[in-house]
């Protein structure tokens, strides 16, 4: 049996099918976790984002409209309440940067290095913190998620030209605060 299209699916839940709610579920939990996890920092919010979501989608699929993919919409709504909760938040928390190719690390490397490599990452996190709310969530969606711009523009509601300029002040904004913490 093959697998049901987002759509289809769409229209099996609207058509009274629950089942078909809990399959978009099951395909989107974790990518919309991430998001917010990205974003928030923290397991636990990203654990109730994710939540909160899921919760807002089964309340408004009724009211999805097919002219845009499933995915897109969703991914709005994930960053919508995860900007949403990052306002909230007194302290702004960063980003994780496990998933970073300075993770990366051969065999050979001593404790001196492993060292080098935690504070480094550790200064970048804190740049990552400090980041306006819209360059932060521009700068996961393309180096983390690798979101293409124009997917980007959809899911955000801005031209292509404006996040890439966004991105590009966040790349800048981190690499001059390493630096600066670095001495250089």
């Amino acid at each position: 049996m093959a697998l049901k299209s987002d759509l289809d699916l769409v229209e099996d839940f609207t058509g009274g099918e629950v089942e078909a709610f809990n399959e978009l579920v099951r395909r989107y939990q974790e990518r919309v976790y991430w998001i917010a996890r990205r974003i928030l920092g923290d397991h636990g919010e990203a654990d109730d984002v994710t939540q909160d979501v899921f919760v807002r989608v089964y309340e408004s699929l009724k009211n999805f409209r097919s002219d845009s993919r499933f995915y897109t919409w969703l991914y709005r709504i994930a960053t919508n309440v995860s900007l949403n909760a990052l306002k909230k938040k007194k302290t702004k928390l960063f980003a994780s940067l496990e998933d970073s190719a300075m993770s990366m690390e051969s065999e050979s490397d001593g404790p001196l290095a492993e060292l080098d490599r935690k504070e480094y990452r550790t200064m970048v996190e804190k740049a990552i913190e400090r980041l306006p709310a819209r360059q932060k969530l521009v700068f996961v969606l393309r180096y983390y998620e690798e979101m293409p711009y124009d997917e980007m523009a959809k899911i955000l509601g801005r031209s292509e030209g404006g996040l890439k300029a966004n991105y590009f002040h966040a790349v800048k904004k981190i690499q001059s605060f390493v630096q600066k913490e670095m001495g250089q």
